[in-house]
């Protein structure tokens, strides 16, 4: 009897001590879920990235502005002397393009004074760009005010130097277009060309894809380097086609040759930083039956899908005859618009401006694709440092 009463208070006490180690674990782990909740909570957030707060500023520049100022930042506008202050004035467009003309008879200080009396007058400032490619292309450096001599094309500068003097030669363009206040260079030629009867030979590196692409990724950049804009041109890729200045061009090319051949230098230039893409005008049957590459979202999806470019789309000039045949001004500013365009060029603003703000008013053109559009256009001019 005695040893079975023993036995029974033996086992009470183990229990007792075996739930009193439990409850002190329990407080334990009590006590330890308390601190690391509170080791939580003092952690402070992280500092958003460069790229983070860069991205909340352009949505904060965009969302402050109207529809009518959202419209006119997608356009970059042919420069005219006489109207250009008015322009920026009333409009405010995106930026404006200067050609060989608007050169001619000035200096390098009537032309820094021009382009820094237009900045002062911008709400949001400009993008200012010219095509000085070298060659039969140098809106600049074709008058002697500017330069000594004509930037040359980058077929004689690869054929001399390699790509050493082509990047030589992309820093002085770059240097000299950034002291007129011209901040982007529509440059360089992405198309391949080794035909010297092709339209777009003597433009072209002349040199297969491989070295193109080699070309283009040098070029990019020493010009992101530089601090100036880069637009790769033109894209899907020109090659043998004609003059979509003078008329329609149609290339019957298959899909897998532009997927091996073509896309690669456009490629190199988006992974070496490029700003802006700017489409053709060329029907590229492969790729869209219906739409010149300028007006085709197919041909858009693929530049945003395939390639993985997440900058500017812009179109070529909206009224060279390639479209202008296909509708009128205001007609073919929305079809540019909704095929996924960020920027236009526009011999005509005025009437294509008026046209996309009516699309948007009547919902061919929704909201958020203005809205996209201008975002990224804003956003290029803060990475840029556009807008400081």
């Amino acid at each position: 009897m005695k040893l079975k009463l023993f036995t029974l208070l033996s086992l009470v006490l183990a229990f007792s001590l075996i739930f009193s180690a439990c409850g002190k674990e329990a407080d334990a782990m009590e006590n330890a879920d308390a601190q690391d909740s509170a080791v939580e909570e003092s952690v402070p957030e992280p500092e958003p990235t460069e790229e983070e707060i860069l991205s909340m500023r352009a949505h904060e520049i965009v969302d402050n502005m109207t529809t009518e100022e959202r419209a006119a930042q997608i356009f970059l506008v042919r420069f005219d002397k006489e109207s250009a202050v008015s322009l920026t004035n009333e409009y405010c467009p995106g930026g404006f393009i200067l050609f060989g003309k608007d050169f001619k008879e000035e200096t390098p200080e009537s032309i820094r004074e021009l382009t820094a009396s237009l900045q002062f007058r911008a709400s949001t400032p400009l993008f200012f760009g010219v095509d000085e490619e070298g060659g039969t292309v140098a809106r600049v450096s074709r008058y002697a005010a500017f330069r000594a001599e004509k930037f040359r094309s980058p077929q004689s500068l690869y054929n001399e130097g390699g790509l050493d003097l082509i990047r030589a030669d992309a820093r002085e363009k770059s240097e000299l277009l950034l002291s007129l206040g011209i901040n982007m260079n529509l440059a360089p030629v992405c198309d391949i060309s080794t035909n010297p009867e092709d339209f777009m030979y003597e433009r072209a590196l002349g040199r297969g894809a491989e070295e193109t692409a080699e070309y283009v990724s040098a070029v990019c950049a020493e010009m992101k380097s530089a601090g100036i804009l880069s637009v790769l041109k033109h894209f899907p890729g020109y090659g043998g086609n004609v003059d979509t200045h003078t008329g329609i061009s149609v290339d019957e090319r298959p899909y897998e040759q532009f997927v091996q051949e073509d896309f690669l230098p456009f490629k190199a230039g988006i992974d070496a930083g490029a700003d802006f893409v700017l489409v053709s005008h060329n029907s590229v049957l492969s790729m869209d039956a219906d739409y010149p590459a300028s007006l085709s979202g197919n041909v858009h999806d693929i530049l945003r899908n395939e390639l993985s470019f997440d900058g500017v789309i812009i179109t070529d000039d909206l009224e060279m005859d390639a479209v202008g045949q296909l509708a009128d001004p205001g007609q073919t500013a929305v079809l540019a618009v909704n095929a996924g365009n960020d920027m236009l060029i526009s011999s005509d603003f005025k009437t294509q401006y008026d046209a996309v703000l009516a699309a948007v008013s009547d919902g061919t053109i929704s909201e958020d694709r203005l809205y996209d559009a201008a975002l990224r256009v804003v956003t290029a001019k803060l990475k840029s440092g556009i807008i400081k």
